[in-house]
């Protein structure tokens, strides 16, 4: 003979109190989900969050450093670098040839921008804002590739060396000291770091030409780029 188990059905009792069960958990959950929408609401901002709601950053700023004078052409060549970068010293001589290629119609700008593995190119670029402050920008920015093999990737201080360069060209050494004390002149260098890291330059060089950053495969690019933005 079999036995079959019946299920007890629930009284009118139980059925009311699974509702107000179910009607808890459900205010329950809702009370979750409106907390965690505040606090996501309240979070601050991760610095990429930032700087995708911000404003782009220009590639050049009124008080962005200009080699020799500025061109009569509506062209600008800008180029983010780092004085201790090989790339750069080696992409130096070529820009010497550009200046002289498209000398009165290209302006070229440069901005620091200070790799964080290489332990002077901060001080260098301090030391060559300093110099620019006393209207020698030029002569510092090509002493520091010149000499770049003598103090790249030391791991000490170059400050003292980046001085003697400063006395060699003649510079006015107590307001130098001064602008290399002076906080601002390293804000101002990274002023320029953080712009660069806003337009997305990740290494050195990085060109942009009128605001358009290049992906060159050859030197020559940059001639290119630069005849087509002069409508040659």
């Amino acid at each position: 003979m079999n036995t079959r188990t019946t299920r007890p059905t629930p009284s009118g009792e139980q059925r009311k109190s699974r509702r107000v069960l179910w009607i808890n958990l459900g205010a329950i959950a809702a009370f979750i989900i409106v907390a965690v929408i505040v606090v996501l609401a309240l979070r601050p901002s991760s610095p990429t969050e930032e700087s995708a709601e911000a404003d782009p950053a220009p590639t050049v700023r009124a008080d962005t450093r200009i080699l020799g004078e500025p061109g009569t052409a509506d062209v600008t060549l800008v180029e983010f670098l780092d004085f201790e970068c090989e790339a750069c010293g080696a992409t130096y001589p070529y820009i010497e040839q550009l200046r002289e290629k498209y000398a009165g119609d290209v302006t070229f700008a440069i901005r620091y921008f200070p790799l964080p593995g290489h332990k002077n190119s901060e001080n260098a670029a301090v030391a060559v804002e300093a110099a620019a402050r006393q209207g020698q920008l030029e002569p510092m920015y090509s002493r520091m590739f010149e000499t770049q093999i003598e103090w790249g990737e030391k791991q000490e201080s170059e400050a003292p060396l980046f001085r003697s360069f400063a006395v060699e060209l003649g510079l006015d050494m107590d307001a130098y000291d001064e602008a290399i004390a002076d906080p601002t002149t390293l804000a101002r260098v990274r002023s320029d770091l953080d712009d660069g890291v806003a337009l997305g330059v990740r290494g050195t060089p990085t060109f942009f030409v009128n605001d358009e950053r290049l992906e060159l495969t050859a030197l020559e690019d940059l001639d290119r780029a630069l005849d087509a933005a002069l409508g040659r």
